[in-house]
């Protein structure tokens, strides 16, 4: 495992496709909520307390990221939605809960899944290797070309992913048409009918 910084730092990166996905507000919000997800691996250092699991145990696998992932989403869609609607600061004329699913469960997945791949390349250093396709496949993935400790990777990673959303960040095009776009469309687009999100 790397360190926090490091875990800040590829999570950056794998969530910096959201620059083409979202447009700017989208892609902020998205990269915070994704940095907020990615520790969501390290959950079982709490659980561990109350429950019999190990650390880099069933927490660190593909199978949980993916079902919490899925149960935020879902609440998310259905219990966000018309706040994030009624929200000014969102410039959007209508979000759906299909968007608000997307969003949060990819923001989440993002996260779950960047801690499970610098976990991968850290680990076993000072923790347990980890098994993240566990059912599937239980035998341990170990690849081990980070150190935790280790300063260059941690914060090396941190400033290039930082130095990446920036460049992205002055990009000027506008994301891709898609139906789970935020903000710059009018009302009137019915490239997506019903379902588009503006």
């Amino acid at each position: 495992m790397v360190d926090v910084t490091g875990h800040f730092g590829m999570a950056l990166l794998f969530a910096a496709p959201a620059w083409m996905l979202w447009g700017r507000r989208g892609a902020l919000g998205f990269t915070a909520f994704t940095l907020v997800t990615a520790m969501l691996p390290d959950v079982d250092l709490v659980l561990q307390g109350y429950l019999p699991i190990t650390h880099h145990g069933v927490t660190h696998t593909l199978l949980f990221v993916g079902v919490t992932s899925a149960l935020v989403g879902t609440v998310a869609a259905r219990y966000l939605t018309d706040w994030f609607n009624d929200y000014r600061r969102i410039r959007s004329t209508h979000i759906t809960a299909e968007t608000v699913f997307v969003f949060a469960t990819a923001g989440l997945i993002t996260g779950g899944v960047s801690h499970l791949f610098a976990d991968v390349l850290s680990a076993p250093d000072i923790a347990a290797p980890l098994s993240p396709f566990w059912p599937v496949y239980s035998e341990p993935v170990i690849v081990d070309v980070i150190y935790y400790d280790s300063p260059v990777w941690n914060f090396g990673l941190l400033a290039v992913a930082v130095g990446l959303h920036l460049v992205l960040a002055r990009y000027e095009r506008y994301p891709l048409e898609t139906r789970y776009r935020i903000g710059g469309r009018s009302e009137g687009d019915t490239q997506y009918g019903a379902s588009g999100n503006d």
